[in-house]
């Protein structure tokens, strides 16, 4: 649910511009309409209102460090996922904030490594799987977890291998630290969520195509050509595109 508030961010960048022929994107609009429906009755009954309690009663400064720690646990992973798309600069600047901020800044609670001007590059199996060339697929409306795609969902089960919180053995323990990462998510996203509340004509057209737009720039960033239907891309060491014949 909180991918499908994440992409407001992405509009104010974008100025809303669609992706052409969104609809080729999605064959499975009625599906994923249906499942954005429960997504966000079940975001109205229990997670805005948690997160909205959570805001209340937790100091910002506390919710500060809550966000500093998930942060800092997932740097190991992008950094894993950079060097795997040979993006080696990113991936050392991650591994670095990542035992910067676990040694000095009591376990990523103070984000020490911002301070010190070291960037963080998020980045997951998805990603890197767009990287080196694997279509986006289908468009997909996933049931809690909101927007993705094909390939982002069949990515889902490496990435959450690679989740430090998944190398916690005791079901409590990973109960209680997910259900703190999503209180802290979507409490960062309580103003975003009402403005796509305002803002937006066709919230599921809005989100879909927002979402899209991100995860290209995600993987492709300046060097991505124009977006295609089937989003198919060669990967990092491809050569340069033929030149056209002369007439």
């Amino acid at each position: 649910m909180a991918r499908t508030l994440c992409v407001l961010v992405l509009a104010g960048l974008t100025g809303c511009a669609s992706l052409p022929n969104p609809t080729s994107r999605d064959p499975f609009e009625p599906f994923n309409r249906g499942v954005m429906k429960f997504n966000e009755t079940l975001d109205a009954a229990l997670l805005k209102p948690a997160a909205m309690a959570y805001k209340q009663a937790v100091p910002p400064l506390v919710r500060t460090g809550v966000s500093n720690f998930f942060g800092n646990m997932g740097d190991l992973w992008s950094a894993v996922n950079s060097a795997l798309q040979f993006k080696f600069q990113d991936s050392v600047e991650n591994f670095m904030r990542f035992n910067v901020n676990t040694f000095f800044g009591l376990g990523g609670i103070l984000d020490v490594a911002s301070e010190l001007s070291i960037e963080r590059h998020r980045e997951d199996f998805g990603q890197t799987l767009g990287r080196w060339g694997v279509p986006a697929g289908p468009y997909l409306m996933l049931p809690l977890l909101g927007p993705s795609t094909l390939r982002d969902a069949l990515a889902l089960s490496i990435d959450r291998k690679g989740d430090l919180i998944y190398q916690f053995h005791q079901a409590n323990e990973q109960f209680a630290l997910y259900s703190l990462r999503i209180l802290d998510v979507r409490s960062n996203l309580l103003r975003l969520g009402s403005m796509l509340d305002e803002v937006a004509l066709d919230k599921y057209t809005f989100t879909r195509d927002a979402f899209l737009q991100k995860r290209r720039a995600d993987i492709f960033g300046d060097a991505d050509p124009e977006p295609d239907p089937g989003d198919a891309r060669p990967g990092p060491d491809a050569g340069q595109p033929e030149a056209k014949p002369a007439r």
